[in-house]
């Protein structure tokens, strides 16, 4: 009975063990989420993701980063201090998660959490902030893609990278076998013990077909290893030494070690960086040899030998890299073509025009201090061709456009324009900021969808749209378009400068050198000059005794909030200041700073004067002082800041401003003359006269500045 009962007891413990141990490895793991830190300045749009999660760090407030918008927010603001304002985190910092959107046509300023964001009239990418706690299973990226700040010139394909070949090709013996745990081969021999594999390469798969041209490989490291054919007659003594010729192409893939896995695991290639050598009974003779690192920014030559096998040849040591292309300075623009791929067009035509793209690029002389040059096809759908930063000299160009394969389709040009506006002309893409954004649209016949509207979005963006013609509609073909008259809705101006028709395809190439005339004629450029880059703009600040020195200061806050939300530079927008009281004082003028940053150092520096009113003779001085020097192609915009009635006449100088085309604006505070200010200000009153009771509520009247000038700039007639 004890016997019993205790073999029980064991066989309950045993039991009891045996459910409680759990086999290794059983508990799945849960990944953790890495949290990269970013600084208080680092703005969405520099980080080349399209959701990610960041950490910021603590006291980002006291920077002052730059917000623009409530709840959502343009992408050149700082991602922490809207995560303040939205009160995502405090100022002690925190993780955010940060998600892309497109673009909006205003973001409203507004002050929150203590974080004042400022209001801007148009961006073209958009964020918003969450919490940072990933949702279940959602694991955000490790690292940060940043936006180089200035075109990256590595070589690319410029169009959609191949998938990696679902077969690999085993290529000849160049270096002794190294033994395995399951292999020992000779070391005398280039043939391994045969108990698991041999170097004689297998037939060549029939999964791929060959061809003889390939897409150029991004280099990925410092230095890499590469087999390279250097002349036909050496290639083809390769192949028949070994039996077997190359068959299969390696594609422009981003291997991590830049070589696919060998399909015999009893042989391994060298490491990269390594040398590679050839066994003294190798048969392949002198087409395999030592390859030596790849000098920095060298431009790649693809193997001509032997058309069944295309990697990547290297420069001889003794050659000195091939420099970057600084291009036509007198073309500096950023140029993209919309290339129709629609199924209307037919191969034959598909190639004219590829070939009038790659005459395009030889004639603008593609360089980084000239015009950059990318391809969007069209069809149903707009996709990349060629990024503006893809390539940086036109040899390079007209090689990738040789690559576009017709993609078909109908021709949405309308959908096309949508997406150069919101996506195409962007840092990540190579737009480069100080060169106009230029977009020349091909199409065959007429559009199948709207562009009006579209276009109008991208001319108030800044972007100049031309369009060459092909075989255009005649009369008893208008009843088939969509939309009427769609070349004169589309352009830039509808003045026959940025229409282009062609009568035949086959008179495409003729149109090549008035098309680059046109575009890279920067100064008739005039869908680039938006309303917050081709103003003269001057202040005109009340300094008498009733203002006093804590208001003047945020007088000057107010002047440099509105100054904040231009493009500043001697090309862009300039800014003058004036301030009076009997007398006047020209504190700085047009173009005297060039730089946003000096130019409100400036503004902050302007010393209180002290002293009467005469606001009249003010505006004389800065019609004298500042709009004589304006040049002819900017807005001319006056804003005059003042707290009480004036000890001279107003009527008369504001008259004879307006008249030479100033638009001119009025601020008045606490004891300002409302008839005065209407009589300042330019027609209708109530869109540019504004009251305040308190100087502290000047900020109130930034947004609203902004965007009256916006609306009138874009307003303007488009002939």
């Amino acid at each position: 009975m004890n016997g019993t009962s205790l073999t029980t007891i064991c066989l309950a413990l045993l039991l009891s063990c045996a459910c409680g141990a759990k086999p290794n490895g059983s508990k799945n793991k849960k990944p953790k989420q890495v949290v990269p830190a970013i600084e208080c300045d680092v703005r969405a749009g520099k980080i080349n993701l399209p959701e990610f999660i960041v950490k910021c760090p603590a006291h980002c407030k006291e920077t002052k980063q730059q917000v623009y918008g409530t709840g959502v927010f343009a992408s050149i603001s700082s991602i922490c201090n809207a995560a303040i304002h939205s009160g995502i985190i405090t100022n002690m910092g925190g993780k955010v998660i940060v998600r892309k959107m497109a673009g909006q046509n205003i973001y409203k300023g507004s002050n929150s959490n203590g974080v004042r964001s400022l209001s801007l009239p148009k961006w073209r990418e958009s964020f918003v902030v969450s919490v940072g706690k990933p949702k279940k299973g959602v694991i955000y990226p490790s690292t940060l893609d940043y936006v180089p700040s200035r075109p990256t010139y590595v070589k690319t394909t410029g169009q959609k990278e191949a998938k990696p070949p679902a077969a690999t090709t085993v290529l000849p013996m160049t270096t002794t076998p190294e033994p395995t745990t399951t292999t020992t081969p000779e070391p005398t021999t280039t043939t391994p013990a045969p108990t698991t594999t041999t170097t004689t390469p297998p037939p060549p798969p029939t999964t791929t077909k060959a061809r003889a041209a390939v897409h150029k490989v991004r280099d990925a490291g410092n230095s890499h290893p590469y087999l390279a054919s250097v002349a036909a007659a050496s290639s083809r003594k390769a192949q028949s030494g070994q039996g077997k010729g190359f068959s299969q192409v390696f594609r422009g893939v981003a291997y991590p070690n830049r070589y696919p896995q060998r399909a015999s695991a009893g042989l391994r290639r060298p490491e990269a960086g390594s040398a590679i050598r050839r066994p003294p009974s190798s048969p392949v003779g002198p087409a395999l040899n030592r390859v030596q690192p790849a000098p920095p920014e060298r431009t790649p030559t693809m193997s001509q030998s032997n058309p069944g096998f295309n990697v990547r040849e290297q420069e001889p040591v003794p050659r000195a890299p091939e420099p970057v292309s600084q291009g036509d300075p007198n073309c500096k623009v950023d140029l993209a073509f919309l290339m129709d791929g629609s199924w209307s067009i037919g191969k034959r035509r598909f190639k004219i025009q590829k070939d009038f793209l790659s005459d395009v690029a030889q004639a603008i002389n593609v360089g980084v201090a000239g015009p950059m040059m990318g391809i969007i096809q069209y069809g149903d759908d707009p996709v990349t061709e060629l990024s503006l930063k893809s390539y940086s000299n036109s040899r390079e160009v007209k090689l990738a456009v040789d690559k576009i394969v017709q993609k078909g389709g109908l021709s949405n040009v309308g959908k096309a324009l949508t997406y150069i506006n919101r996506q195409y002309f962007s840092d990540a893409n190579g737009n480069r900021g100080g060169a106009p954004n230029v977009a020349v649209v091909l199409v065959d016949g007429w559009p199948t969808d709207k562009v009006e509207e579209a276009s109008r979005l991208a001319r108030e963006s800044g972007i100049n749209i031309f369009f060459v013609t092909i075989e255009g509609p005649d009369e008893s073909e208008k009843a088939n378009l969509v939309e009427t008259n769609f070349v004169d809705k589309a352009v830039c101006r509808t003045n026959g400068f940025y229409s282009l028709p062609v009568n035949s395809w086959f008179a495409l190439r003729k149109a090549v050198q008035p098309l680059v005339k046109r575009v890279c004629d920067t100064d008739r450029l005039l869908c680039s000059k938006t309303c917050l880059n081709a103003n003269d703009i001057a202040f005109v600040i009340d300094g008498s005794s009733s203002v006093g020195t804590g208001n003047f200061r945020t007088v000057l806050q107010f002047v440099a909030n509105v100054t904040q939300e231009f493009e500043i530079s001697d090309t862009d927008t300039r800014v003058g200041a004036v301030q009076y009281t009997y007398e006047q004082r020209l504190e700085f003028g047009f173009g005297q700073y060039n730089n946003k940053g000096e130019l409100l150092n400036a503004i902050k520096r302007i010393n209180y004067w002290s002293g009467g009113t005469s606001t009249g003779a003010a505006i004389t001085f800065a019609a004298d002082q500042l709009f004589s020097k304006s040049k002819p192609n900017k807005r001319k915009i006056m804003i005059v800041i003042t707290d009480g009635r004036s000890y001279d006449d107003v009527r008369v100088p504001a008259l004879a401003v307006q008249s030479q085309g100033v638009i001119a604006y009025s601020i008045g505070i606490a004891w300002a003359a409302q008839d005065e200010l209407e009589y300042i200000a330019t027609d209708p009153d109530k869109e540019h006269s504004f009251f305040v009771d308190e100087f502290d509520n000047l900020y109130k009247f930034v947004p609203k500045i902004i965007q009256n000038i916006c609306q009138e700039f874009n307003s303007q007639p488009r002939n």
